[in-house]
């Protein structure tokens, strides 16, 4: 819980600018605070949402929810070595339900063999902070001005402008694919071919096209693992 109160603090403001998000959809506090709640990923749930501001059919938020999601899958395979092997599978579904960025670093960070108590005191706290700074965010966008509630909209770019420049300051590929994905985006409002097609079914050809032509052109290398002293 110590671990997981900082985490908590930072998903608090994050998930206010994503409430305030939300809120220009129409989405109720309530509703922000499950959605939080039963998914608690910033870029998943900033892609729901979008998708649900653009009227997205169900299927293409599902799609691109997994896309956006997929990184869940290679952190909880990495994670699971962590955990002693007789560890139950129930364990194994509840912390991976709730399996974050940051929630992830700490764990893979921590000395020794991982236990569950240690991610579910992690958990208690990240996940309320996660969910009550969606709904307060929601609450808060309903009573400010909408001058306010404008520029606060804003803040959640901030999140993903911050999460994209480190690695793309220290790999010019990374910086490449951004510029790309920015560019491609772009030109798919106005290509005649793609123009006509829906926010969401955009978003997910040019996700699976870009990231599978990078990693086609550009593999990650493998390193060298050297045996322990």
């Amino acid at each position: 819980m110590r671990d997981g109160l900082p985490i908590a603090l930072g998903y608090f403001a994050v998930g206010f600018s994503l409430g305030i998000t939300a809120r220009n959809t129409g989405i109720t506090a309530f509703q922000g605070f499950l959605m939080s709640l039963l998914n608690n990923a910033s870029a998943g749930q900033y892609a729901g949402i979008a998708l649900i501001g653009a009227q997205a059919a169900y299927w293409e938020m599902a799609i691109m929810i997994l896309i956006v999601n997929a990184r869940y899958l290679l952190m909880s395979c990495a994670l699971s070595q962590k955990f002693p092997p007789d560890l139950p599978l129930i364990h194994r579904l509840l912390i991976g339900f709730d399996l974050t960025d940051e929630l992830f670093g700490i764990a893979i960070a921590y000395r020794g063999p991982l236990q569950p108590a240690y991610m579910y005191g992690a958990i208690l706290m990240a996940l309320p902070g996660w969910s009550l700074g969606t709904a307060t965010g929601i609450t808060a966008g309903n009573v400010l001005p909408s001058i306010l509630v404008n520029a606060l909209s804003v803040a959640i770019y901030g999140m993903f402008i911050a999460v994209i420049i480190p690695p793309a300051r220290e790999d010019k590929v990374v910086a490449g694919v951004i510029a790309v994905a920015f560019a491609a985006s772009f030109g798919a409002a106005y290509l005649p071919v793609l123009s006509g097609l829906s926010e969401g079914m955009k978003t997910i050809l040019l996700t699976v096209i870009i990231s599978a032509a990078a990693a086609l052109l550009f593999p990650v290398k493998k390193q060298e693992v050297l045996p322990d002293a």
